[in-house]
């Protein structure tokens, strides 16, 4: 068992917070056991070290009989190495080291997708996360970060999507009009979602969310520039019936996302 908190092997895992540490290692923190199980069932090769105090192994069986059929060692560690290797505040007593893996562009559009959540400058990880769940759960094909958006192994985004990470491709480090120009080569049409957009319901009743799409998202606070929004073949917007003053971008994601999947699927 690892109970030395400052020990440098702790040290290395508890780095792995930091953008730079995942850059230079090629590596990302992954907690939890909601997470870790996804992992073990649909990624385990990536999977390069999996931590867990005896504890929450008790709690948590199936992990440990997951990470036996997938070859997967457990190392156990005391409960205050594992708070000092956690992002979180209040950690699960699970954590595991895993290799970075997004899928590229390239794979992606070969792969003849209907649908595609592009993020352009989405700075917020709990958005980020949040939409690739959202797009996991409406049957997308990918998602697609551009180089302005936030780091994808950030441990929030990597929580906030629940495992979807690994069962959706996402792509990274896209500059937006080149992606744009192959985007739509590929039979996608790509739509802004955006508050200066046109009405939803004229696009909805039209047929237009039936076709092949590519939904691209903008900053939560400035939404896309001007030059990113004459990029998009059409641009819509999710009106608001009540009086809320606005709708989170993660929020009026799911509800594109879902809407083009009725479509698709009508």
């Amino acid at each position: 068992m690892i109970d030395n908190p400052r020990s440098p092997r702790v040290r290395a895992v508890a780095k792995l917070a930091k953008r730079d540490a995942r850059s230079q290692t090629g590596l990302f923190l992954l907690e939890g056991p909601q997470a870790v199980t996804e992992a073990l069932s649909f990624r385990p090769e990536i999977i390069v070290e999996l931590f867990a105090t005896p504890t929450a192994l008790d709690r948590y069986p199936e992990i440990g009989h997951a990470a036996d059929r997938s070859g997967v060692h457990i190392q156990f560690v005391s409960e205050h190495v594992l708070e000092a290797m956690a992002d979180t505040v209040t950690p699960q007593g699970i954590i595991a080291v895993c290799q970075q893996f997004a899928t590229s562009i390239k794979d992606i559009l070969a792969a003849g997708p209907r649908l595609v959540a592009i993020l352009e400058e989405v700075r917020d990880p709990g958005n980020a996360g949040t939409i690739i769940r959202a797009a996991d759960a409406a049957g997308a094909d990918a998602v697609i970060l551009s180089g302005r958006s936030v780091d994808l192994y950030n441990p929030k985004v990597v929580r906030a999507t629940t495992g979807s990470l690994f069962h959706v491709p996402v792509a990274v480090g896209a500059e937006l009009e080149t992606l744009v120009v192959k985007v739509r080569a590929a039979g996608l049409q790509i739509v802004a979602a955006d508050v200066k957009g046109d009405d939803f319901l004229t696009a909805r009743n039209s047929g237009l969310l039936a076709k092949p799409t590519a939904w691209l998202f903008g900053n939560e606070a400035r939404g896309l520039t001007d030059e990113h929004y004459a990029l998009a073949d059409l641009a819509l917007r999710v009106p608001i019936y009540g009086h809320a003053e606005s709708m989170n971008l993660a929020t009026a994601a799911s509800v594109v996302l879902y809407e083009s999947a009725f479509a698709q699927r009508a």
